[in-house]
């Protein structure tokens, strides 16, 4: 089976240091009626490649705005957004697919499985919309689906499966067309404290092994494992810091409790 490399317990920035994202005074708001609602308020950042970053914010601060604007699900009222150097601000709605289902890898709360399908069937599914051949998309879900360690359970379906490996699963999905960054929206919302840690094992050992990974949370326990936390406040980003002595969730997991099933 595939396995993961163990990210180290001081990690050091060996990747190449290219831009992978820059967001240039960006505003995005919403009209309601005769009233414009801000949700973005001039916000600049760049991510570069390697990285992994915690949006972190209250309800309502412009985190889950940003996150949309960052996997092309919307567009700035005003300001720019390069992905790997391209533009893509104004880009035409084929455009913008084109590039979410390429170099933009997906994983939110909810999982987001179709129950009728098996786990393989479901990591298969962007493939389909690739320019590559079936056999190439079947090889490539194997061994996205061994890669999260779920190489014995490719023909359970999700009713089969439990939470943590459902998001397995949905991690495996969001890899399987080898983008170049990885969109998680509040990963581990729905599971319990151990399994939670194993999702972000998983991101560690992804992003040690070079994959740009930005996530959202509101939970401080598990921005913690990010090596870098971005804070929203009504719509601007108020602090932006390095994590200091960031655990390592592999060692964590040595020290929690094996939850039966």
């Amino acid at each position: 089976m595939a396995t993961l490399s163990q990210p180290s317990a001081n990690p050091t920035a060996d990747a190449p240091r290219e831009e992978v994202i820059r967001v240039e005074e960006v505003h995005k708001y919403y009209e309601l009626g005769e009233t414009r609602v801000h949700a973005l308020r001039g916000v600049t950042v760049t991510i570069t490649r390697g990285e992994f970053v915690a949006v972190m914010g209250a309800s309502g601060g412009g985190k889950s705005t940003f996150m949309n604007i960052l996997g092309c699900l919307d567009k700035p009222s005003s300001g720019r957004y390069l992905l790997e150097g391209t533009e893509v601000s104004s880009l035409s709605k084929q455009a913008l697919a084109a590039i979410r289902n390429r170099r933009i890898g997906f994983v939110f709360q909810g999982f987001n499985l179709l129950s009728r399908t098996t786990a393989l069937e479901n990591v298969e599914l962007p493939t389909l919309y690739a320019q590559i051949s079936k056999q190439e998309g079947h090889q490539r879900a194997v061994s996205a689906l061994q890669l999260v360690g779920l190489g014995d359970r490719m023909l359970h379906f999700p009713s089969q499966l439990s939470g943590g490996q459902q998001q397995r699963v949905a991690i495996a999905r969001a890899l399987v067309n080898k983008p170049a960054i990885l969109l998680a929206d509040e990963p581990t919302g729905n599971l319990d404290s151990r399994t939670s840690v194993e999702i972000m094992d998983i991101f560690q050992r992804l992003n040690h092994d070079g994959l740009t990974i930005v996530l959202v949370t509101h939970e401080p326990d598990v921005a913690e494992f990010a090596k870098r936390t971005i804070h929203f406040r009504d719509g601007k980003i108020r602090r932006d810091d390095l994590v200091q002595d960031r655990p390592i969730a592999a060692e964590v997991l040595k020290h929690m409790p094996v939850l039966e099933d």
